[in-house]
């Protein structure tokens, strides 16, 4: 796992764009702690020395054993619904929902994947077609032009030329993109009626601003249907717990941990219920033989400790010796367990 490790870091400095690695840098070395409190982020730049590394952290309290298959397990009981993966940046959304669309589908369940995020690269991840799975990509910039054509080309068919250079300049607002990517969502949340819809999305703020228009929406929807007893909104969808399954991704660490938990306030604000969390690439899951990587996962254990009070369901998955690219990778992660590396 060690040397698995070191692969992986060597190969994503490798990785960086030329542009990027032209500019001033430095490497710091990964530490056997978690680099929170004053005290400890004072030695950052100090090399560690044997004398770091704490050999009772080989004694790990035991962490259940919790594949994400069982999450999937409970998913493919239907045969339809919205699966929406949350999160802070970096933490694999788009690993895990690729992961489980793919499991899906084995299944011959019809599935949709597709992201809210500009930086996610499904097709990269993916490496392929999967049969019974489509691919797409909600791109703001194609949704907001997307968006002002029809504008322009219904409301602004009768302008004059004053009328619609100011309907025009109008849909230059910055809400006019996050309007256009509403409407993308709306359609793949209505999708899910009759297939199942899995969402990459973007990270937390984008998420936030994207259920921040779906209350709007919905404040306005109920204006206008006031009298009328049937009818339904992308919110009241997302609220509906046997129709949406809001997943939320995290690492063991403080932070992601504490974004994850901030994260589902906002969503219970919104009466938004997190359906599970996943755990994703824990050292300690991975039960490494290092005392270097076995001091590292000792760290973890207080934020899975969390996690586990937190949530109704929870999948952990361990660090894995290499990067989870292509469908066969993708769709061993279902059913890893945690076996010694």
């Amino acid at each position: 796992m060690t040397q698995a490790l070191r692969d992986r870091e060597t190969a994503a400095i490798r990785s960086i764009s030329p542009a990027l690695a032209a500019l001033p840098g430095d490497v710091v070395e990964l530490k056997a702690t978690n680099m929170v409190g004053a005290a400890v982020l004072e030695t950052l730049f100090t090399p560690a020395t044997s004398a770091d590394i704490n050999p009772r952290a080989r004694a790990m309290p035991v962490i259940p054993d919790a594949p994400l298959e069982a999450l999937v397990d409970e998913l493919a009981q239907g045969d339809h619904g919205l699966i929406m993966c949350v999160g802070k940046g970096g933490v694999g959304k788009t690993t895990i929902a690729a992961a489980i669309a793919i499991n899906l589908a084995a299944r011959g369940k019809v599935v949709l994947l597709t992201t809210t995020d500009p930086a996610a690269h499904l097709t990269e991840t993916l490496q392929g077609n999967v049969p019974g799975l489509q691919v797409a990509r909600i791109d703001p910039v194609a949704a907001t032009q997307e968006y002002r054509d029809r504008i322009m080309g219904t409301k602004g068919k009768d302008l004059d030329g004053a009328g619609r250079a100011n309907l025009a300049k109008d849909l230059l607002s910055p809400c006019t993109e996050e309007v256009a990517v509403f409407g993308q969502f709306s359609k793949a949340v209505n999708q899910s009626r009759s297939q199942f819809v899995v969402i990459d999305t973007a990270p937390t703020g984008h998420t936030l601003l994207l259920l921040d228009a779906a209350g709007s929406y919905h404040r306005e929807i109920t204006r206008q249907m006031r009298g009328f007893s049937s009818f339904t909104t992308p919110l009241m969808h997302l609220q509906d717990g046997a129709q949406t399954k809001v997943i939320l991704i995290t690492l063991a660490e403080t932070t992601p941990v504490l974004e994850a938990e901030g994260l589902q306030e906002d969503l219970e604000r919104a009466a938004i219920h997190p359906w599970a969390w996943v755990v994703n690439s824990s050292i300690a899951a991975s039960h490494p033989n290092s005392l270097f990587l076995q001091q590292r996962g000792a760290a973890e254990i207080e934020q899975i400790n969390r996690v586990l009070s937190t949530a109704d369901r929870v999948a952990i998955i361990p660090l894995l010796t290499t990067e989870p690219v292509g469908q066969e990778r993708l769709a061993a992660m279902t059913n890893l367990s945690m076996q010694p590396v």
